[in-house]
């Protein structure tokens, strides 16, 4: 970044105020990723967890494949996805709630008689699948924001607090040493105009 010093007070009271906001906004953004890295592990374990469930779900629907042939293409469908939102550290997440379906009108009776059985385990079995998307999407989401808290912290603790101190200390350097010259000349100065009097 470099920090184009400028050697005077008010610059020297800007930086001040920087590094103070800096300094301040530090110990919660390594809180924040300290949160998100332990979220992002809740939410893979959760991943898996419906990764587990979902290849149950096509081991029951594996033992039924010969009678799938028979059942109606498209008669059944997803309408609609309810999702919940959940802030975590300040970021927004989606919590899946329910799948909604249009289950095609059938005949009952002009059908085999597995078919009501066979629509809920597809219903349970696309439920899964849409649960396990949206748990993916909220690693990828909390992974992301947790690499961005990662990357903040890195600014500020590695590259901008010591730049700044760097440039703090030495424009007071600076002003210090424009003061002693100020007060040296002005010694000198007394001196010469007590031996020109004395003179």
């Amino acid at each position: 970044m470099a920090i184009k010093v400028q050697y005077n007070k008010t610059f020297l009271q800007y930086l001040q105020k920087q590094l103070k906001v800096r300094e301040n906004a530090l110990p919660t953004l390594q809180a924040k990723e300290a949160a998100l890295r332990l979220e992002v592990k809740k939410a893979l374990e959760q991943v898996k967890e419906v990764r587990r469930r979902l290849e149950e779900k096509d081991r029951e629907l594996e033992k039924t494949y010969r009678l799938w042939p028979e059942f109606p293409e498209g008669l059944v469908s997803i309408k609609d996805i309810v999702l919940d939102i959940k802030k975590i550290a300040g970021v927004k997440t989606p919590i899946y709630k329910k799948a909604v379906y249009e289950v095609r009108p059938h005949s009952l009776f002009g059908n085999p008689a597995w078919i009501p059985e066979g629509v809920e385990l597809l219903k349970a079995a696309a439920g899964l699948r849409v649960e396990r998307m949206v748990a993916e999407k909220k690693v990828e989401i909390l992974e992301f924001a947790r690499k961005k808290t990662t990357q903040k912290v890195n600014l500020y603790e590695k590259v901008q607090i010591p730049e700044y101190n760097s440039a703090i200390l030495s424009i007071k350097r600076f002003l210090e040493d424009q003061e002693n010259l100020a007060k040296s000349s002005q010694k000198i100065l007394k001196t010469r105009l007590a031996a020109s009097e004395a003179a």
